[in-house]
């Protein structure tokens, strides 16, 4: 029988690795993509023929066209779930942040997620019980100071979730979005933010990649976001029974100075 695939983006460190490591501990075949391909080799050597690496910058559609047939060759035609994890953070004052930089944020976070799900629906919906996991935040709760557009590309990515959870059920697609706080990655070292200070940077790559994984395990998972550590369930739990006039009280305090 074929393995089960994965393809993750962003996989050469951080959570993305993660995410490889633990599908390739579970048997499965892991295409692993990302534009560092150092790392990639690293993470070659390391998983052997659990894992097929190639180089993609996400903001392409053509390398993704391409990443995906060189990847389903080794499958059949099929991908049973697709990670969007690539991602990149810029932390400051939204003014004093050069435009370019924030654009930047925008075409990884916000296309790369687009381009992903377009050109791997065939794919997925070729594959009974198909998964996507698209990696949102716990800033798109409430758009947060000092990484206004940063929260506003994982607003961006759960308005997608959300619209093709529906759109692709017709296809046994399931897609679901996945909520950590700060995650203990190089993305996040040296980010000095209000809300880095008052909530801590607590969760590690692999808590993420244990989502991920439990996320797309059979049994019932009937919302499609899934926080990620105790301090998300509870601000995104609460968030659903909060006025918006405390929410945003709330978050004012978070991110007092």
């Amino acid at each position: 029988m074929t393995r089960r695939s994965v393809l993750v983006t962003g996989a050469a460190a951080g959570i993305g690795r993660a995410v490889a490591r633990r599908f390739a501990a579970e048997g499965w075949l892991v295409g692993a993509y990302d534009v560092d391909e150092p790392g990639l080799v690293s993470l070659a050597a390391e998983l052997g023929d659990s894992v097929v690496t190639g180089r993609l910058d996400v903001r392409d559609a053509d390398q993704w066209r391409a990443a995906l047939g060189t990847f389903t060759a080794h499958t059949g035609g099929t991908l049973d779930v697709l990670v969007n994890n690539a991602g990149i953070l810029v932390a400051g004052r939204f003014a004093e942040v050069p435009l370019e930089s924030q654009q930047r944020e925008v075409d990884i976070n916000v296309t790369g997620v687009v381009n992903g799900c377009h050109t791997a629906h065939p794919y997925l919906a070729a594959t009974p019980g198909a998964h996507v996991v698209n990696l949102a935040s716990a800033s798109a709760i409430y758009g947060q100071p000092e990484l206004a557009t940063y929260s506003a590309t994982k607003f961006a990515v759960r308005g997608l979730t959300e619209a093709l959870d529906l759109e692709w059920a017709a296809d046994d697609i399931t897609v679901r979005a996945l909520w950590p706080l700060f995650v203990q990655t190089t993305m996040t070292q040296g980010v000095d933010t209000a809300s880095t200070r008052s909530l801590g940077i607590k969760l590690t790559a692999d808590d993420v990649a244990d989502e991920v994984l439990a996320a797309v395990k059979p049994g019932r998972h009937p919302s499609a976001h899934r926080a990620v550590g105790r301090q998300a369930r509870l601000m995104l739990a609460s968030a659903g029974v909060t006025p918006s006039w405390l929410l945003r009280a709330v978050n004012r305090r978070i991110n007092k100075p």
